[in-house]
């Protein structure tokens, strides 16, 4: 849903109310002398046993006689990107509630007034975001329009409407039912936004891909009815890119676990388990409405996971698109079957940087929770990198080792590589040093495990539970790393 941004350099409270009934009132560091609403803000604090002092770090919302809603929070410049977003989608969530058509942000304070501006920006509007509602009297958020009251520019709205443009398409596709996202259907809707877009669209059915040789991913998709698996690939090309970047997603639009049959409670939600590709599809999404000078393929490993008498089981061994053979150990371990293949065709063609996004191993949640995802990857480099963006973008990643000790885990007696082992232990570290196995040629790669694509209460800037992790953590990434050419 497209924002009319319209600027404000002076923090005047009449042109505030004037604008919107709905006012998100953010203090940076030190409170003013003259604070606006300071009158109703004393009473409001008094009733309720609190001095000024008190709205450090928890909003505060004021109802106006004038029938204003005015939501304030105090931030600090030295606190983290995380911490601003999160309180800053407590501050606007009642604003939001309401479903405001227009809505004011404004900013005082010192220090990094306009970052703080951005932010409030980007919170406020990704959160007024509509997503698949299939009650029939929903009713969505109509917010059309922001004023922005007391920064000097506003130079960030192109950035902040393209990473929310990747966010909410990243958690549309991902939130989108599983009879509505079928591989078949969820190829033609890949296909007509590649058209809508003008990116360069490449498919690799089910058929092509056993002719191939592709035994991982075939693996995977021949339990399924119709058989409609496909590796997508969409390209975006920019006539000054001097870096081609491989974003490679994990796609299972359903996974039963196959023959190792999930649990009830374990297959709720996993029509989710595409949501690798979704990440990958939002940053492309994110780098064409910039226009950003680099060059994207993205390679998306489209199957569902079902049992049926064709699937895979436990014990047998194929052979890869790249000549591996692989010893089957647990058909729920299906998202690195599909991601070998894939990853062997985007390293043919040599990019300078690979990453892939998947919702791989419950291990990584085991050992970070839903509150940041790991990454492992085999470039320090890199890492170094991936764990700067997740700072500077609120989207925060903790690196795992790419040991290759790890790599006796996966010693098999009759192929050349076991799947998976049977235990859990570090299986989030095992799954990367298989993957890697996978990648022809030497360049940067990092795995990105989204244990954080849900969190119950939101996350960060989101507010919904699938929160779109990843985007703004790749397009930071992308931007650090275009402008250090």
């Amino acid at each position: 849903m497209p924002i009319n941004w319209t600027h404000y350099p002076e923090l005047n409270t009449s042109s505030m109310l004037d604008f919107s009934q709905h006012v998100l009132l953010v203090f940076v560091d030190a409170l003013p002398a003259a604070i606006p609403f300071q009158s109703i803000l004393e009473n409001r604090l008094k009733r309720s046993q609190r001095t000024l002092q008190d709205i450090a770090g928890k909003p505060l919302t004021l109802e106006l006689v004038e029938g204003a809603l005015v939501s304030i929070i105090q931030l600090k410049n030295s606190q983290s990107a995380f911490e601003q977003q999160a309180l800053l989608r407590q501050a606007v969530k009642p604003l939001l509630e309401e479903r405001p058509s227009r809505l004011a942000i404004a900013v005082h304070g010192q220090g990094k007034i306009d970052q703080i501006a951005r932010q409030a920006a980007y919170v406020t509007a990704v959160n007024a975001q509509p997503l698949p509602a299939l009650k029939r009297d929903v009713r969505q958020t109509a917010l059309t329009e922001i004023g922005v009251f007391g920064v000097a520019r506003l130079a960030w709205v192109a950035e902040v409407e393209a990473a929310i443009a990747g966010n909410t398409l990243c958690r549309t596709l991902t939130l989108t039912p599983p009879n509505q996202q079928t591989p078949l259907l969820y190829r033609q809707r890949l296909q007509a936004l590649a058209t809508e877009q003008g990116w360069q669209h490449t498919e690799w059915d089910f058929k092509q891909l056993k002719a191939m040789g592709a035994g991982a991913f075939a693996a995977v998709a021949q339990g399924s009815e119709p058989q409609d698996a496909a590796i997508v690939k969409l390209s975006y090309r920019h006539p000054q890119a001097r870096k081609t970047i491989a974003l490679v997603g994990k796609g299972i639009c359903f996974d039963t676990g196959g023959h190792n049959l999930k649990s009830a409670k374990y297959m709720q939600g996993m029509h989710q388990d595409m949501n690798g590709s979704a990440v990958a599809v939002g940053v492309l999404q994110a780098v064409r409405a910039q226009q950003l000078p680099v060059n994207v393929d993205c390679w998306l490993a489209i199957a569902q996971n079902h049992i049926g008498p064709l699937a895979y089981k436990q014990n047998d061994v194929v052979t890869a698109l790249n000549g591996m053979t692989i010893e089957i150990v647990h058909t729920d371990a299906e998202g690195r079957m599909v991601l070998a293949d894939t990853l062997t065709l985007a390293s043919r063609e040599k990019p300078d940087v690979i990453l892939d996004y998947a919702t791989l191993t419950g291990s990584m949640q085991t050992a970070l929770g839903t509150r940041m995802s790991g990454i492992v990857a085999n470039s320090q480099a890199l890492t170094g990198q991936m764990i700067a963006a997740g700072t500077a973008s609120g989207e925060r990643v903790v690196a795992f080792p790419y040991a290759g000790d790890y790599d006796s885990e996966l010693d098999s007696d009759i192929a050349d590589i076991k799947q998976c082992t049977m235990e859990s232990d570090a299986d989030h570290i095992i799954a990367a040093r298989f993957l890697g196995k996978f990648i022809e040629g030497d360049m940067p790669w990092c795995h990105v495990d989204l244990s954080a694509y849900a969190h119950k209460d939101g996350l960060g800037a989101v507010s919904s539970e699938v929160n779109g992790f990843g985007v703004v953590l790749t397009l930071r990434w992308l931007q650090d790393l275009l402008a250090a050419e």
